[in-house]
């Protein structure tokens, strides 16, 4: 903000509240020079929509900090957001290259461009896929084997059941719970292997 602008801040404020207006003319002065020096960095416009919403909220006069406070964490909050790109200048060019990067680092900083954040990486259409696959890797032994394995040894069948009777000294699944993958707690359709050992030790 220009020192310029400070009095028809003071007074714009003042027609919400005229005891932020100093009376003696030397007060005044003194005055518009301290909220120079604070506001230097603050936009006008920031300053007034700063004062409305203190005002909003509060029936306390409003004080320079007050406005530069809520600037500093509106640009924290900016530049937070943004990964900060490399601009579209020759890295040889020092010169070019760190005016390039200053100018938009302030562009950021003032509102005047959007931070640039890191995209999500989101799902794309073989995300069906990928959940059918990561769920046959949840077991230790695929579902296709362990059918082949039942048919030679019906033991096999009451394995997955037999675990549920113990608490789970991999995962911590309760008794009667399913054990699940620690990575990302999704439900397993069999009991890790150290629970069948226990619950058959148990059974024993």
């Amino acid at each position: 903000m220009e020192p310029e602008q400070i009095p028809q801040l003071i007074a714009e404020i003042a027609l919400a509240d005229p005891r932020v207006r100093r009376e003696d003319r030397k007060e005044r002065r003194a005055q518009a020079l301290m909220w120079a020096g604070i506001l230097a960095e603050v936009p006008y416009d920031f300053a007034v929509t700063a004062a409305h919403q203190h005002y909003a909220k509060s029936t306390w006069p409003i004080l320079p900090a007050d406005i530069a406070t809520r600037w500093a964490a509106t640009v924290r909050d900016r530049m937070r957001h943004d990964v900060d790109p490399a601009p579209p200048v020759d890295p040889d060019n020092e010169q070019a290259y760190r005016h390039a990067l200053a100018a938009r680092r302030r562009a950021v900083a003032t509102g005047q461009q959007p931070p640039v954040e890191h995209k999500m990486l989101t799902s794309g259409p073989a995300a069906a896929s990928v959940e059918r696959r990561l769920a046959e890797l949840g077991a230790y032994m695929p579902p296709s084997v362990r059918d082949a394995l039942a048919v030679a040894q019906p033991e096999a069948r009451r394995t997955p059941y037999l675990g549920l009777t113990v608490p789970c000294p991999h995962c911590r699944a309760a008794a009667g719970q399913r054990c699940t993958i620690p990575a990302s707690g999704r439900r397993m359709p069999h009991a890790h292997p150290s629970r069948v050992t226990a619950a058959t030790e148990a059974a024993a």
